[in-house]
């Protein structure tokens, strides 16, 4: 319970005593943007690194080559844990927002820390609405903008390793024609979920797969692009659980 207490802590004190930095950053945004994205950035990483170590959480970081500097992606993702959140954008290279339910906007100061950084609030409920949000994630890729979206729609806690990828969310990559980044990420839910409200200190893997360029797939395989990232994913996740309980067994 004292990983807990001590994270919780942390994120209440940050995002009060964060509020003067909201004022700057809207400052800053109001003149140059670019540079309000950057450092936006760097805020966030700093407070999530913290709740990293606090509560004493080891990455074993994958393939991170294959994730491009140059150019907007499309972050797709298994999702088992709110720590899933923390433990990916730690490590984009770019401003990335994230795809969340509308439901994020109910909590103050944190909803204006994800609106700095191009967060997405989807409506699962109104589907014009959830294609307006589409359609925003599609101008923000192109802006130059990096978006991940975890496509089982909401955090798996059933005994199933995946829930089915919606095809709806791989729209972003496919109307802005930007590469898919298929993510795997093993063991994030140890640290918090198996055992609430506990939080353990846990060894994780993320890995990074190689890019997917969906104008260069054939047309069957596209029109089963979900199930094709799936395929990658699961593929890298079973490997990688493998590792992470071989590596249980040599620490007994």
């Amino acid at each position: 319970m004292i990983r807990l207490i001590l994270v919780l802590l942390f994120v209440l004190l940050f995002l009060i005593l964060s509020t003067p930095l909201m004022l700057i950053e809207w400052g800053i945004g109001k003149f140059n943007r670019p540079l309000k994205d950057r450092s936006s950035l760097a805020i966030v990483n700093w407070a999530f690194r913290w709740v990293i170590r606090l509560s004493g959480v080891k990455v074993i970081v994958k393939g991170e080559e294959n994730v491009p500097r140059d150019k907007a992606v499309l972050y797709v993702g298994n999702h088992r844990s709110y720590y899933d959140i923390i433990l990916t954008y730690v490590r984009v290279p770019r401003p990335t927002g994230y795809v969340a339910k509308r439901e994020m906007l109910r909590y103050p100061l944190l909803n204006v820390w994800m609106h700095f950084l191009h967060c997405l609030f989807l409506d699962r409920s109104d589907l014009k609405k959830g294609l307006k949000t589409i359609l925003e994630g599609v101008e923000k890729v192109k802006s130059g903008i990096s978006i991940c979206i975890f496509p089982e729609g909401t955090r798996n806690d059933t005994d199933q390793d995946f829930l089915p990828f919606h095809e709806g969310s791989f729209k972003i990559a496919e109307k802005a024609k930007a590469p898919v980044l298929p993510i795997a990420l093993a063991g994030t839910n140890a640290i918090f979920e198996d055992h609430l409200p506990r939080i353990q200190r846990q060894t994780v893997i993320i890995e990074y797969c190689k890019p997917v360029d969906i104008q260069a797939l054939d047309k069957d395989t596209r029109r089963n692009l979900s199930g094709y990232v799936q395929g990658i994913i699961a593929e890298a996740y079973h490997r990688n659980l493998r590792e992470l309980e071989e590596l249980k067994r040599a620490d007994v």
